[in-house]
This record gives C-alpha cells, structure tokens and sequence, in this order.
C-alpha cells in the first residue's frame, strides 16, 4: 500500500491542477502562442513567482496541457473501443475514431493545441510521445488482432516509405503494405477531424458524422477490416 500523501503535496496538486485549468481557459481566449505565466497567476491572484515554483517556464505549463489533452483523447478512444466485441475488427475502428471526433468537437481548443499550427519557439519534449501515440497504438491494435486471428493475411507488395524503426515501433515490420496504410489512416483520420474543427468542410458537407463514418470505412476498407 502506498504512503498517503502529506498536505503539502494535496495541496501542491491542488493548485497544479488549478493552474492547468486557468490556463486551458487562457487557450480559448488568447491562444496558446499568448499563452502566459504571468497573466494566469494574475487570475488566480497569485504572485507569479508562485507560479514558476510550479511551472519554471510557459513550455512547462504547455507541456501539461498537452500531456493532459493526449490522455484525455486517448482514454475517451481506449473506452469506446473496449465496449465493442474484439471480433468486431471495423466496428472497433469506428468507435475509437468517433471518440476522438467527439472529444475534438468537445475540447476544440485543446484539440488545436495538439493538431493545429505550432507554437512559436515550443519543442515538444519526450514526454509528449506516448500520450501522442495512444489513438495510433489502438489503430495498431486493430490490425494486429486481425492478422493475429487470421481475420487478416499480411498484404503483398512492398513498401518503403516507412522507417524501419517505425515498422518495428508498429509491430508490423512483416506487413510494410499495412504499416504504411495505418500511418496513411491516422494521420487522415485527424485530418477529417482538423477540418471538420477549423470549418474547411462548412457549407460542402450537409452531414458531418456521416461524412466522418464514410472517412473511417474508406480507411478500413484499405486495411482490409471485414464489414461484419
């Protein structure tokens, strides 16, 4: 059993947690390149020297924000993924892809803070790796219980597009063909996302969430996931 933490760690979490909060509104009001130290220990009456003993730079505080965005996608996309049937390869697809739109149109300041236009003089540092790849590892997953099952036989042909770090980082070094279509509908995935979120497809498509649903099938029809 793990020792309870003391007050002054409670404490600590608490205004951490506080300060995260004020500044998530700060991203909707000024942005994240105006994102700034000073103006939310302002909000929350607070020195700004408090402030930078509990985040040393506004990277810092960015890289909480996107940390914290990350983990949010990716727990609403492991959720609805987990409550569809395992053999239900598409239909797995569907659910992790619809939360993530979900969630995008629910947090679309967070969500251009992780896929919108770079923070001027930010660098995402390691930390943010993991939680960037976790709807991508559920895309991954997909695939390999399908080829696991034998639902899938690894594509012909060959594809070098691909580092083979990352074919190796996929779990698909066999299956370059399908590594390079997962890439391919991952990144077109959140691009329907991106546009649908920055108004690109306004007044073109009538129906949103069917337009999404076609996205997704025309990506699992690639990866050659049975329709079930």
């Amino acid at each position: 059993m793990s020792a309870p933490r003391t007050a002054r760690a409670r404490v600590r979490a608490q205004l951490t947690a506080e300060i995260a909060d004020v500044a998530r509104a700060h991203l909707a009001t000024d942005g994240a390149a105006a994102l700034s130290l000073r103006a939310v220990a302002r909000e929350l009456g607070m020195a700004s020297s408090a402030v930078y003993r509990y985040f040393p730079s506004r990277d810092d505080l960015l890289t909480t924000l996107i940390v914290d965005a990350y983990d949010a996608l990716g727990t609403a996309a492991e959720r609805a993924e987990a409550a569809v049937p395992r053999e239900d390869l598409r239909g797995r697809l569907h659910a992790a892809c619809g939360a993530a739109r979900d969630w995008a149109l629910a947090h679309p300041h967070e969500y251009s803070l992780l896929y919108g236009s770079p923070v001027p003089g930010y660098a995402a540092p390691e930390t943010t790796i993991g939680p960037a790849a976790r709807v991508g590892t559920l895309v991954v997953a997909i695939i390999t219980d399908g080829l696991a099952s034998g639902v899938l036989t690894p594509l012909p042909g060959v594809a070098d597009m691909l580092e083979p770090r990352v074919l190796a980082d996929l779990g698909l070094t066999d299956d370059p063909v399908r590594a390079a279509l997962t890439v391919t509908a991952w990144s077109g995935l959140f691009g329907a996302i991106g546009w649908e979120l920055h108004g690109h497809t306004h007044n073109i498509v009538r129906d949103h969430a069917a337009w999404f649903r076609s996205v997704v099938d025309t990506h699992a029809d690639a990866l050659g996931l049975p329709r079930l």
